[in-house]
């Protein structure tokens, strides 16, 4: 059986835990590896010596740690096949798919080239009598992410891409049911130039995380998983002194106005809500069509659509629509979840739960599911199923859709599809969430803007990518200098006026 240890100090090491968690293959339902899962006193050791590699680091050019980027932007497109492949394995992907989670994260080391710039700081001359003032940007210490199974590349680089950049160290925790790519990066990173130590990757489960949240050395933490989870990060982060960023839940709707391309909108929902298994935190889970007409037309479209998915393995081509979910255990979830739906009053339109794919009779395939009528209460509305599950409620007007979308606990992604401008503008306007798309059902913002949501899909100040990373992952200092210039005076016992 294959075992997969850590990244220490710029190598591949074995655990000395002795505890392992299975890596499954989700097509097959076997176990393919045993990952090694950190002891606190791996962690902290770990951690003191990428305190240690950072302080040169930190002293490094930020020109020069850009040219680190720089580099790993060639090495991830020359890897990129080999990466998928590694992804898709693990992680049940097609292999499409993977490819944009690899495409996402290295847009953001792209952004990072540009740390220069992003790290400049503010200048004022002659703030009084021989008095410059100015400010400099310089990283926290050593930062730490932990990090979901869902895009086992792209939210790694979205993590460490900024934080290198910045000067810090970083201790990245994957999640332990994806291991192989995050470990791949690392070399790769060490391949571009980065110095060993500066980044390391520990596999663990909630005593790493524990002790990253403990280690007084750590003093920001990055974190995307389930909102429960979340709260326990930040709430525990924050208690230690922590910079901490966390990213939960989501429940994400479309409206789909009467005036919509009904077509188009079809299409956006079942790309939206069935990708990736429904396995991602954008997907679309909740399509609200205004009107009984629109809500006919709508379910009529979806459902020749849906009826047509293709579900298996990445091995059987890239015509795959989805693959299996994750584990056992999430494909339970889901059909517990389905089920409470059936037995709340939904109608289940396109009814999945009898998919099986011969000879992957033993994966963790879901197939697809359509409910409408759903209604406000109802555990699949109000939940986030994290699977190929979409749900149509029905709304009267405009504003009862509206309030659905802002009255829900979560407040992480949300479109609407209209012709009309006046609509679309009002709606980005008042709506309480944190991403919108305008005709665009998936609105994840490019890398030089930020990603993060609203409500209880996100807990702390700052966003992931873009210039909030650059802010979350450094400190500001304001120096006040006075450097007289024909200026001859003695001490003085009091603040000067400015002049």
């Amino acid at each position: 059986m294959k075992e997969i240890g850590h990244w220490i100090n710029g190598q591949l090491v074995a655990g000395t835990s002795g505890k392992f968690a299975d890596v499954f293959n989700p097509a097959t339902g076997e176990v393919q590896a045993r990952v090694a899962l950190a002891s606190k006193a791996e962690l902290d050791a770990a951690t003191a010596d990428a305190a240690k590699a950072q302080v040169k680091w930190g002293a490094t050019n930020p020109q020069r740690r850009a040219r680190v980027m720089m580099a790993m932007v060639g090495l991830l497109n020359r890897d990129m096949e080999k990466l998928a492949e590694a992804l898709s394995v693990e992680h049940g992907k097609t292999i499409p798919d993977a490819k944009g989670d690899i495409q996402r994260g290295l847009e953001v080391i792209e952004f990072c080239i540009g740390a220069p710039h992003l790290l400049k700081g503010e200048f004022t001359d002659s703030a009084g009598p021989g008095i410059d003032m100015y400010s400099m940007r310089q990283p926290i210490g050593v930062a730490a992410g932990i990090t979901p199974f869902n895009f086992p590349a792209m939210i790694p680089m979205w993590k460490m891409g900024p934080a290198l950049a910045c000067g810090n160290a970083f201790i990245l925790k994957p999640s332990e049911r994806a291991p192989t790519v995050p470990l791949m990066l690392a070399a790769l990173m060490r391949e571009a130039g980065l110095p060993d130590g500066v980044l390391q990757v520990i596999n663990g489960d909630k005593e790493s995380v524990d002790a990253i949240l403990d280690n007084e050395t750590i003093s920001g933490v990055g974190f995307v998983g389930s909102t429960p989870i979340a709260q326990y990060i930040y709430a525990r982060g924050t208690a230690n002194g922590k910079r901490v960023q966390c990213f939960g839940g989501a429940k994400n709707h479309m409206i789909i106005m009467p005036d919509a391309d009904l077509d188009q909108a079809a299409d956006a929902l079942v790309g939206a809500g069935y990708g990736a298994a429904g396995e991602r935190c954008m997907a679309i889970s909740v399509a609200v069509p205004v009107g009984q007409a629109t809500a006919d037309a709508l379910i009529e479209r979806l459902i020749p659509r849906i009826e047509k998915l293709k579900v298996g393995p990445y091995t059987a081509g890239n015509d795959v629509d989805y693959g299996p979910v994750v584990t056992g255990a999430a494909k339970a979830n889901i059909l517990r979840l389905i089920e409470s739906g059936v037995a709340q009053g939904a109608n289940l339109v396109i009814d999945g739960r009898d998919f099986k794919l011969q000879g992957y009779e033993d994966g963790f395939f879901v197939g697809p599911h359509l409910f409408d009528n759903v209604t406000t209460d109802m555990e699949i509305y109000r939940k986030e199923i994290f699977g190929p599950v979409l749900s149509v409620v029905r709304a009267s007007t405009y504003e009862e859709a509206l309030g659905m979308a802002m009255d829900h606990e979560y407040g992480n992604g949300t479109a609407i599809y209209t012709r009309d401008g006046d609509t679309a503008r009002d709606f980005a306007a008042r709506i309480n969430v944190g991403m919108i798309g305008i005709n665009v059902p998936i609105p994840v913002p490019l890398a030089y803007h930020t990603f993060g949501g609203w409500k209880k899909s996100s807990f702390g100040d700052l966003n992931q990518h873009g210039p909030d990373a650059f802010r979350f992952y450094t400190r500001t200092k304001t120096i006040t200098a006075r450097w007289p210039s024909g200026i001859k005076e003695g001490g003085e016992f009091n603040f000067k006026q400015m002049e």
